[in-house]
């Protein structure tokens, strides 16, 4: 499956040129196994200290809740329902005890919360906290990010950018508001939202985990097509306008910039529409909203009254 832009997934373009044959499937929210009539949807995610937070943010709870969110969010990017958690995780010498304990009492609670178990893991000494979360899933009918059609029309599920507006107000110094510390801290998996999606006929869906503007890219790149975004159109979260205030730019370009929304990005068919919509927020108590297009063509691109915009993806290797 092709990949969008960045140094991130060069990368991984090359692993999988060298591993040939053996990756063949790589590149979506999930790998799918056929198992009978069933299909199992599997994903990893990997949550480092000082890369994807830090301690004297968060408490321990809250660390291994936003960790298992993060890899049920790729189920939920498949129309998956959630079947258990795997935790290896790596934990300082001084931390292995009660703060341990904690950590993984929030690694419980996002599992319990979508109905999954903890299956299982790992655990070994580090020099920093270390969480890498598999989670396993089964999908009635898999929505990868391969199956959108020209004509489509893009749709995303809640708000975007509370995430980064907590990030840059801790990188400063200060404490966010205590919205945009919740999006950072307790990140909902939107698993009853991506199953009906799959169930209303989604063509493709990816979740926001690299932020609008990557990922975008990446639904671009696998589904063969162009996809156009109206960043007038982009539902933002309560604390984006004062947060790009401060940073001098247009609130709908900062939060197309953040990253770790883990809301789904989706390409619906034609015929679903804003009723449609709409009834989908009240059976899974999440907003959506219509954001873009899929055209010929190829890459995404970026619109702000009739204007294309520059936006350029999270990269982890930049």
């Amino acid at each position: 499956m092709e990949l969008g832009p960045g140094p991130e997934f060069d990368r991984i373009r090359r692993i999988v040129q060298r591993l040939g044959a053996t990756a063949s499937a790589v590149g979506d929210d999930c790998a799918l196994l056929r198992i009978g009539h069933s299909t199992l949807a599997l994903s990893t995610d990997l949550s480092i200290e000082d890369v994807h937070f830090r301690r004297s943010w968060l408490s321990e709870q809250e660390i291994g809740w936003r960790a298992t969110a993060a890899a049920l969010s790729d189920l939920a990017a498949e129309g998956a329902t959630p079947i258990g958690v795997l935790a290896s995780i790596g934990a300082p010498a001084q931390d292995s005890g009660e703060p341990l304990q904690r950590l993984m009492e929030g690694v419980g609670e996002a599992a319990a919360s979508v109905g999954a178990q903890v299956l299982g893991g790992d655990l070994a000494q580090a020099k920093t906290w270390i969480l890498n979360l598999t989670v396993i899933g089964s999908a009635e009918r898999p929505v990868q990010r391969s199956g959108g059609i020209v004509g489509d029309n893009v749709w995303v599920t809640g708000v975007l950018g509370g995430p980064r507006a907590a990030l840059e107000r801790w990188l400063v110094g200060s404490q966010p508001d205590a919205a945009a510390r919740q999006s950072f801290a307790h990140p909902i998996p939107r698993i009853d939202a991506g199953c009906r999606l799959a169930e209303l006929g989604a063509h493709a869906m990816i979740d926001l985990s690299d932020g609008l503007a990557g990922d975008a890219g990446h639904l671009a790149a696998a589904s063969a097509c162009a996809v156009a975004i109206d960043l007038g159109k982009l539902p933002l979260h309560s604390s984006v306008p004062e947060a790009a205030r401060l940073a001098g730019i247009a609130p709908e370009r900062y939060a197309a910039l953040g990253g770790e929304d883990y809301e789904l990005l989706v390409a619906m068919p034609p015929d679903f529409g804003e009723r449609e919509a709409q009834s989908l927020g009240f059976e899974s108590g999440v907003a959506l909203t219509r954001i873009g297009t899929l055209a010929a063509g190829q890459g995404a691109s970026f619109w702000s009254g009739g204007t294309l915009v520059e936006i350029a993806g999270f990269s982890h290797f930049t």
